[in-house]
């Protein structure tokens, strides 16, 4: 097996472990996170519902894109 993948394991795993203790820590600060304008709630008179967060994706995923290319331009990969 490749040595790189288990670097890459670790990565992820410290990652996971890093927003853990974000969620765990701040949870209460980041309860505007799934209710920004654009994302889309459906609720039925039963109680049920649907809900679509597209605007909350399309944010974290601008973030997380970001933070992978600031990773990888101070640690060269």
């Amino acid at each position: 097996m490749n040595p790189s993948i288990g670097k890459y394991i670790i990565l992820v795993g410290a990652a996971v472990v890093l927003a853990g203790l974000v969620v765990y820590f701040f949870g209460d600060k980041l309860s505007w996170m799934g209710r920004l304008p654009g994302d889309i709630r459906i609720e039925g008179k039963n109680g049920g519902g649907v809900y679509f967060p597209i605007v909350t994706c399309i944010v974290v995923s601008i973030l997380l894109n970001l933070l992978i290319v600031l990773v990888r331009r101070f640690f060269g990969s």
